[in-house]
């Protein structure tokens, strides 16, 4: 088993905050980062004293096994400031349960809760004016594991750093987005890492989302890799379907990341008596549906974004329309109650807050 030292975190605080210089009302998604960052290196078998600095550049070696070898995980969390003033996450404990299991995945030691948790809460009680209340703004949160070993052996680092660094966010997509069905790439593949939030995965998405976006589309609908006939996910997000008044959702597989969007609109379905079906569902399905009146809606699913509304999807050169969104649309409704929830407007029966 790991060693885990006792020492509490070290913290040097900012002099002055950047926070007087945000427009925070035109925020580019990532761009923008909160006074402070947490780390905590992995040496010689053991985690280190954590600490929190100003949030700055960090030296690190060009040999670096990150760089050569791509052993790197993180993940996607938000917090929420209420009318009160009180801040939230939304179900932390699944955001430290999945990138253990990635970290495992890319034979990376797995990181602490207590550390993970004291780090989130002290980090965020530092740069608690960074939560802007309101729905639609939040504060995303991107904790990640990096190998720092110095070396260019192909095997596993010794030595790691875990950081938390935090954004000022609002709305990721805008408006609805127009989506490339894959016929010849794949995101990932039986035996692999698709499950894990690996950083290669999303690399490896890039060339073609942006062939697909040299065409006039935003985003990559993922299909296998064996046969290419059954959808998967929706470029970074996972991807519901209605047909009728049923949502489809592909099951989780070692393709597919377990999105705790995902998981929790799929419980908000069970709460409010809407059908959702998690299975297997193929291209000729979506197709066949949308050409005779039945597919009603196509949304993407992530913590950026929440719910993301498709608005046309191309497939074998030919694009299907789908219905406007409105008011009475799935993706409407469950956008709303999970905002309301993370937000603290609504009941959470679930018990998805967690207060910081």
């Amino acid at each position: 088993m790991t060693q885990v030292s006792t020492h509490e975190i070290d913290i040097v605080k900012a002099q002055t905050s950047k926070i007087h210089d945000v427009d925070f009302d035109n925020l580019t998604f990532g761009r923008v980062f909160t006074d402070h960052m947490f780390y905590c290196d992995f040496i010689d078998g053991e985690w280190q004293q954590p600490k929190i600095e100003p949030y700055g550049p960090m030296t690190i070696d060009p040999s670096a096994r990150v760089f050569h070898y791509g052993q790197a995980v993180f993940e996607g969390m938000k917090a929420y400031k209420d009318d009160d003033g009180d801040v939230f996450l939304f179900r932390p404990d699944e955001n430290f349960a999945r990138i253990n299991k990635s970290a495992k995945r890319l034979a990376i030691p797995e990181f602490p809760e207590a550390y993970f948790f004291e780090g989130l809460t002290t980090l965020l009680n530092l740069d608690k004016a960074w939560v802007k209340g309101g729905k639609g703004n939040s504060l995303y949160i991107r904790p990640f594991v990096i190998a720092t070993d110095s070396a260019i052996a192909a095997a596993p680092s010794k030595n790691y750093r875990f950081m938390i660094i935090c954004s000022p966010a609002k709305a990721y997509y805008k408006g609805t987005v127009k989506v490339l069905i894959a016929e010849q790439y794949s995101r990932s593949a039986n035996g692999g890492v698709g499950f894990a939030k690996a950083a290669g995965n999303y690399a490896a998405q890039f060339y073609p989302t942006s062939l697909a976006q040299a065409k006039g589309f935003q985003q990559v609908i993922w299909t296998d890799a064996d046969t290419h006939t059954f959808l998967e996910e929706a470029g970074t997000m996972n991807v519901f379907f209605r047909i009728g008044d049923t949502l489809i959702t592909a099951p989780t597989s070692d393709r597919i990341l377990d999105g705790v969007t995902r998981k929790s609109l799929i419980q908000l379905c069970e709460d409010n008596n809407m059908k959702c079906d998690v299975r297997a569902i193929k291209v000729d399905e979506i197709v066949e549906a949308s050409k005779n009146g039945t597919l009603k809606e196509i949304f993407g699913a992530g913590t950026a974004a929440v719910i993301s509304p498709i608005s046309a999807f191309e497939y074998q050169d030919t694009v299907y329309n789908l219905p406007e969104i409105n008011e009475n649309s799935y993706s409407h409704i469950l956008k709303e109650k999970m905002l309301n929830i993370q937000h603290n407007l609504a009941e959470d029966k679930n018990g998805w807050r967690y207060e910081i």
